[in-house]
Parts: C-alpha cells; sequence; structure tokens
C-alpha cells in the first residue's frame, strides 16, 4: 500500500476486540507516516478519557497526542492541514462519521479508523459496520482469550452493567474466543 496519497485518498479501518491491539496498530502507523513526513492529526470522542485527555493510549501506554472532539463534524473543521486523519474508539461517534471520513477521504486524505466492531453482547457496534463497509482497507485484529488461550474475537462484559457504553478496561472487560464467551443473560 502506498503511503502517501496522490491525487486520490482512502479510508483504512482496524477493528476487534477489546485489547487486540487497536489502538497500538493506528499509532504504529501514524509513527510511520511521521517517519514519512506526513502532517497527522489524531481525534478522540471525549467520551473516551480513560487514560489522558490530550493523547490516544494503548493497554500497553503507548500513547500519541490527540485532540478530543465531541462530534464527527469537528473532525472535518480540524483537519483541513493534515494530510493522515487519525480516528480512535470510533465506534462512540454517530452515524455522521461515515460521511465525514468518505468527504477527507474525497478530499485525498488517508483516513485510519479503529475501533470496536461488536459491543460486549456480540452485536455490531454503532458506525463500526458502516465503515467496515467503506473501507478501501480492512484489518481486523484478535486479542488472547484470557479462559484458554485461543484467538478471541469477543469483548466480555465481567461487571453488571447493562448500558450498551461503559467506560472500562480490565476492571470490567476481557477478551474472549467464541468458546469461551457468555452472552449476556439480558438478551
Amino acid at each position: 500500500m502506498t503511503l502517501t496519497p496522490i491525487n486520490a485518498g482512502w479510508i483504512e479501518v482496524i477493528c476487534g476486540s477489546m485489547f487486540s491491539g487497536k489502538t497500538e496498530e493506528l499509532i504504529r502507523r501514524l509513527r510511520r507516516a511521521q517517519i514519512a513526513k506526513m502532517k497527522t492529526i489524531v481525534f478522540k470522542p471525549r467520551i473516551d478519557s480513560r487514560y489522558s485527555d490530550s493523547h490516544i493510549v494503548s493497554h500497553n501506554q503507548v500513547k500519541l497526542e490527540s485532540h478530543l472532539v465531541d462530534t464527527p463534524e469537528e473532525i472535518l473543521e480540524l483537519s483541513t492541514d493534515a494530510i493522515v486523519v487519525a480516528i480512535d474508539e470510533a465506534q462512540f461517534f454517530g452515524d455522521s462519521i461515515l460521511e465525514i471520513c468518505k468527504i477527507l477521504a474525497n478530499n485525498g486524505k488517508r483516513v485510519v479508523v479503529a475501533g470496536l466492531d461488536t459491543d460486549y453482547r456480540g452485536m455490531p457496534f454503532g458506525p463500526m459496520p458502516q465503515l467496515m463497509c467503506e473501507a478501501d482497507y480492512l484489518d481486523k485484529l484478535r486479542a488472547i482469550c484470557v479462559q484458554c488461550g485461543n484467538p478471541a474475537t469477543y469483548t466480555q462484559r465481567t461487571s453488571t452493567d447493562a448500558e450498551q457504553v461503559v467506560i472500562g478496561e480490565l476492571d470490567k472487560y476481557e477478551a474472549r474466543c467464541r468458546n469461551c464467551y457468555e452472552k449476556p443473560k439480558d438478551n
């Protein structure tokens, strides 16, 4: 894949369960773009306050400076000078994130989006299915099941919270394979 868009942009989507390395992969791609002297900008939704207000941070504490935004429209406004636009935790944005990503790519930008493809119930999460369908490049990452060690594609919620969006880490979630995943009782 070409690193620099030449008269064309595209959308890359990195998805998977919690603890699969999505943010780490997003940061890796951005660092490579920065080495290539491309102007990058990174965004995350304001709701994601787990580690930092001014950085995207992977579970192993690798971090990169980012902007907190409330709406996808802010991403469009703030990314005019960037060649590479990165968006972490895209599942927390509304459906308009898809149109914003398409506009950015149509304007010749490389758009790199990371997010959970499914929620704790194993259901498609927010705008991620549409982003995955629109992606020019799609990578689905897997974690390691904490129960048996097999590849994990499910996010198991270990707390009793029933809302779809509950911000947490190891205190509320585990990576599980298909065989070890336990569907919530509320389904």
